[in-house]
Parts: C-alpha cells; sequence; structure tokens
C-alpha cells in the first residue's frame, strides 16, 4: 500500500491510495467546515438535499439506475463531527476496472458521477430543487428526533454538550429541530454554493489505480475547473470551545430506562510529546479492551455495569468514560471508576498491562488496511490534523510509549463532568 497527495487548487487536495488488497476502489469527497451554531442544521441538510440528483441525473431512480450499470455500485453519504469541524462525506464504491466483463472504465463513471452529486446538483431556476426541501426538512427531522432512541450515543452527546456547550464540539452533528423550518430554498441554495466555494475539500480514491492518470483527470474535469482557490477553513485541534469550570459538574437527566448510562468527561491537560501514542496505550489500559481496568475491575470483579469502556478524543484532549449499570449502582460505579482513574495515576499497573494494551491497539491499526472505509477514516484524520503519520510509524510510536509516560499523562488528567442518564421516579 501507498499513498499520496497533491494538491489540485489551494484549499482542495487529491489523496491517492493504491493497493491491491481489494476489488474495488472507493472514492470519497470529504468538505470540511468549522462547527457553528448558525450553520450545523444547514450542514447536515445539504447532504440530504444534493443526494436527490444531478443535472445529468436529475432524480434518485436514474442515480441508482446508473449505480446498476456500474455493476451495483454503492453511494453513501453523512456528516460527522471532528473536533471543531463538521465533515460531509459522500462515497462511491464500485468493482475495480479488472473486473468489468466490458472492459469499461468503472472508476472513471465512478469519479465522474461523484463529482456531479457533489458539485452539480439538480437545479430549477438557479436554485437547488424547492419540491426536494419539504421532504428533506422532515427527513432530518426524524434523524434528529430519534437520537434519542440510542441511549449510549445519547448520553455521550449530552456529555459533550454539557462541557461544551453550543461551541464547536459541543455541538450536535445533525443540527436542532427548531432550526430546520426557517430553512428556505434560497438559504439552502446560497449556503450550498458558499459551502462548496469556501470550505475545505479532499478527495480520496483508494484501490488498485493509476494516480497520475485519475490525478490528469480531475484536473481537466469540469467540476473541479469551476471551484476557486480557498483557504483551508477549518478549526486544527483546540480545546478553546470548552466551558471551564471550577468543580466537577454532575448532571442527572430522567429518561424511559431501565438501565442507567452513566459518562463521565475527563480533561487532558498535557502537551506532552507523542500525546497521541501515549493517550491511546492509557486509555486501552483505563477501558479499551477486554484486559482494561475498567472491563476487570468494574464490569467482571465488581459487577457494577453491564458494559464498561473508555474512548480517547485526541483533537479534543477528552477521554470519555462510558457504562450501563443499574441505576442503584450509580455512587458504587463512580466511586470505583474514580479508584481506577488513581491507581493509573499512582502507577499501580503492569509491564504486562501495557504490553496487552499494545497489542490491542497494533491490532486494530492493522485492521486499518483491511477495509478501504477505515482506511480513508485514518487519513481523514491525519489530514485534518496535518499529521501525516503512516500506520507503520504510528505503530512504531505506540511501541516507544513507556510506563513514566503513561503515568505523566495520567497525572495530567481531571474528571471535568459525570452525566447520568437515569430512569423517571415514581
Amino acid at each position: 500500500m501507498s499513498k499520496t497527495s497533491v494538491e489540485l487548487k489551494q484549499g482542495i487536495k487529491a489523496h491517492f491510495i493504491k493497493t491491491d488488497l481489494y476489488k474495488t476502489d472507493l472514492t470519497c469527497i470529504i468538505v470540511t467546515i468549522p462547527l457553528k451554531r448558525e450553520t450545523v442544521t444547514k450542514n447536515a441538510l445539504v447532504p440530504f438535499m444534493i443526494r436527490r440528483g444531478t443535472e445529468k441525473l436529475p432524480n434518485q431512480y436514474l442515480i441508482s439506475k446508473e449505480l446498476e450499470n456500474m455493476y451495483g455500485a454503492s453511494f453513501n453519504c453523512g456528516v460527522d463531527k471532528m473536533g471543531d469541524n463538521v465533515v460531509l462525506k459522500f462515497c462511491i464504491e464500485s468493482i475495480s476496472n479488472e473486473y468489468a466483463l466490458n472492459n469499461e472504465n468503472i472508476l472513471k463513471m465512478n469519479l465522474e458521477n461523484l463529482l456531479d452529486i457533489v458539485f452539480n446538483p439538480v437545479r430549477e431556476n438557479g436554485k437547488l430543487k424547492a419540491s426536494f426541501l419539504e421532504v428533506e426538512k422532515e427527513n432530518l427531522k426524524d434523524v434528529i428526533e430519534s437520537k434519542i432512541d440510542d441511549k449510549d450515543s445519547y448520553a455521550l452527546e449530552n456529555c459533550i454538550s454539557t462541557m461544551y456547550g453550543e461551541n464547536g464540539f459541543g455541538l450536535y452533528k445533525y443540527g436542532y429541530v427548531e432550526d430546520v423550518d426557517s430553512i428556505t430554498i434560497d438559504g439552502i441554495t446560497d449556503y450550498y454554493n458558499w459551502l462548496i466555494q469556501n470550505s475545505k475539500i479532499d478527495i480520496f480514491i483508494s484501490g488498485n489505480i493509476d494516480e497520475k492518470n485519475i490525478e490528469e483527470f480531475l484536473r481537466n474535469n469540469e467540476n473541479i475547473e469551476k471551484l476557486n482557490p480557498r483557504e483551508e477553513n477549518y478549526i486544527l485541534d483546540s480545546t478553546d470551545s470548552k466551558q471551564n469550570v471550577d468543580k466537577i459538574r454532575e448532571v442527572k437527566e430522567e429518561s424511559d430506562v431501565t438501565q442507567g448510562k452513566l459518562v463521565i468527561g475527563l480533561d487532558i491537560n498535557t502537551k506532552m510529546d507523542n500525546l497521541r501514542a501515549v493517550g491511546n496505550v492509557y486509555n486501552s489500559i483505563l477501558g479499551n479492551g477486554a484486559t482494561s481496568m475498567l472491563f476487570q475491575n468494574v464490569r467482571e470483579k465488581a459487577s457494577l455495569a453491564y458494559s464498561a469502556k473508555s474512548v480517547f478524543y485526541k483533537q479534543k484532549k477528552n477521554i470519555f468514560i462510558r457504562c450501563g449499570i443499574q441505576i442503584e449502582n450509580y455512587e458504587k460505579a463512580v466511586e470505583l471508576i474514580k479508584v481506577q482513574l488513581e491507581n493509573i495515576k499512582k502507577g499501580e499497573f503492569s509491564e504486562e498491562d501495557i504490553s496487552n494494551a499494545k497489542t490491542f491497539l497494533i491490532s486494530g491499526i492493522r485492521n486499518v488496511e483491511e477495509e478501504q472505509d477505515t482506511e480513508i477514516v485514518y487519513y481523514i484524520g491525519q489530514e485534518i490534523s496535518k499529521t501525516n503519520l503512516s500506520l507503520q510509524e504510528y505503530m512504531d510510536n505506540i511501541n516507544k510509549v513507556t510506563k513514566e509516560q503513561i503515568v505523566e499523562f495520567a497525572n495530567s488528567i481531571d474528571i471535568d463532568t459525570i452525566y447520568f442518564l437515569t430512569g423517571k421516579e415514581v
């Protein structure tokens, strides 16, 4: 596998991941923009609108038919958060050219169709199609309102919003129901036009590909030609958007649940070298995997949790501990979790714990190359963080982590927020 990048225009890059591990080519266009309260709902609506049709294929039926003609290619789109940014992701996966029965250039079709969907959506009188808007506004409302259905994710989102408020990372990636109704066809058209001419754009192509031919195709594509150069308008790793407080925030929210959802948000206050690798090893010892302290001590030995894990958000320098617990075990679970945090600060973990954590992490990194979409997500993160680490370099950094670094990292951690989604009192 090899990965190279070229700048097509200022703020617009193409990234080529050449690999012969797959029988498919995956092309993704990533649009990155800072998270802001006034635009977050529009960001989420844009993919809903432009997936409906292009000038060449003006409805979803024709897009589906075109994908079928490409031997059953698949298209998907969505939004996600990366630190204080939102990324709009549009992808087409198709068979590699060598497997086409009639020597068709499937990758070219893949690229042409994806570029048309993102940059050349169907319009009426110069605007996005008004008949799509009301339907997609209702679809977006449904998505926003259904977030409570997944109680684990809902609890995590609420803990994050408690810590960050309506600033950057604290915003819900799909926006807010109260903002949807006020979006007009003029407003969403103007915003879409602004978005594609001002946002950071990255085009990823993965497969057994010819980088030079693809680069030439992209540079001559009419959709790329009409894009303006732009500044890379996004926020590099930042903790500035957080609402700092002098004491631990404890929030309890009642809901229709029989199993409590506990989320503890941790702040990391260090600029130590190799932060990402050290943080991941620390997090694996704490709560990432079956050998972790949370799993072994909170779930297995004390039987205080159905699930117990932690997730490291390097871009925001946060760790979130997530547990599903019996509601009556709340106090006991919180206290036992605090004991685990203190034990790591005191260095009360073994070399075997470190070795298990590294083995677990490196196995996961090796698996990145096993799935094209996972590999692209990894390199999107690298691009946005300006780190540009190869997978091998990342594994090497993991192996370099020492116990002393883990203890130093642990002692930089404070509890910011304890959020508990609990049952309603009868």
